[in-house]
C-alpha cells in the first residue's frame, strides 16, 4: 500500500479526493491534515509514502511545506495540488524537490497515477506548465522575495506574512520593497501585477 497523507485547507475539496482516492486499492490515506504548519508532525507521526499537498494553506504554504519534508523526511515524496499553476510556482516546486506538480482539475485518475509514479521515485509535472516554465522569463526576484510577494498577493498584510513566513516584520518590508524597485513597480499593487502577468506567483 502506498502512505499518503493529504494536506488541503477546504473540507470539502479535502473530503472529496479522501472518497476518490478510497477507490484505488493500493493507495491508503494515512493522515489529514487542513494548515500547512500541521504538516511536519503528521508526517512524523504516520510516515507517508507521498505527501499530496495544496500550494496554498494557512499556517504555511505548500512549498515551505515541500522544503521541511524534504529536510525531515527525505523518503516522502511530495505532490503539490494547485489550483493556478503558474512557471514560477512550478520553478520554485522544483528548488525545493517536489517531485510532482499537478492541477487540482486533473482526472481523479491522473492524481492516482500521480501518486504511484512519485511512490516509484519517479516524477510528474503538469506539461503545460512545464514548457512556460522552460521558456518564460527569468524573475529577476529571489525565491524568498516571490514568497513574500506571493504572499502579499494573496492579500496577507505584513504582520501575517512575517508570521507564515517566519521573517521579522522589517525583513518582509524591505523584501517588498526591493521587489518594487527590481521590477520597476510604482507600488505593491502594480508590483504584484507586473509578477502575476509573467508567471512568477
Amino acid at each position: 500500500m502506498i502512505r499518503t497523507l493529504l494536506a488541503e485547507d477546504m473540507d470539502l475539496v479535502r473530503g472529496a479526493l479522501v472518497a476518490l482516492l478510497a477507490y484505488e486499492e493500493d493507495i491508503e490515506i494515512v493522515a489529514e491534515v487542513d494548515r500547512g504548519d500541521r504538516v511536519l508532525a503528521a508526517a512524523q507521526a504516520s510516515r507517508p509514502d507521498v505527501a499530496v499537498v495544496d500550494l496554498a494553506m494557512p499556517g504555511q504554504d505548500g512549498l515551505e511545506v515541500a522544503r521541511e519534508l524534504h529536510e525531515e523526511l527525505p523518503a516522502c515524496g511530495v505532490l503539490i495540488l494547485t489550483g493556478v499553476g503558474t512557471p514560477g510556482a512550478l520553478k520554485r516546486a522544483l528548488e525545493v524537490n517536489v517531485r510532482g506538480f499537478l492541477a487540482k482539475d486533473a482526472p481523479p485518475a491522473q492524481l492516482a497515477d500521480a501518486i504511484r509514479k512519485i511512490a516509484d521515485g519517479g516524477r510528474v509535472v503538469d506539461s503545460s506548465l512545464a514548457i512556460a516554465a522552460m521558456t518564460g522569463p527569468e524573475a529577476p526576484l529571489t525565491p524568498r522575495e516571490l514568497d513574500v510577494l506571493g504572499a502579499a498577493a494573496e492579500g496577507s498584510s505584513i504582520e501575517e506574512i512575517a508570521r507564515s513566513l517566519f521573517l521579522a516584520r522589517g525583513t518582509v518590508r524591505n523584501y517588498l520593497s526591493r521587489t518594487r524597485t527590481k521590477l520597476g513597480a510604482r507600488s505593491r499593487i502594480d508590483a504584484i501585477r507586473i509578477a502575476r502577468e509573467a508567471g512568477w506567483i
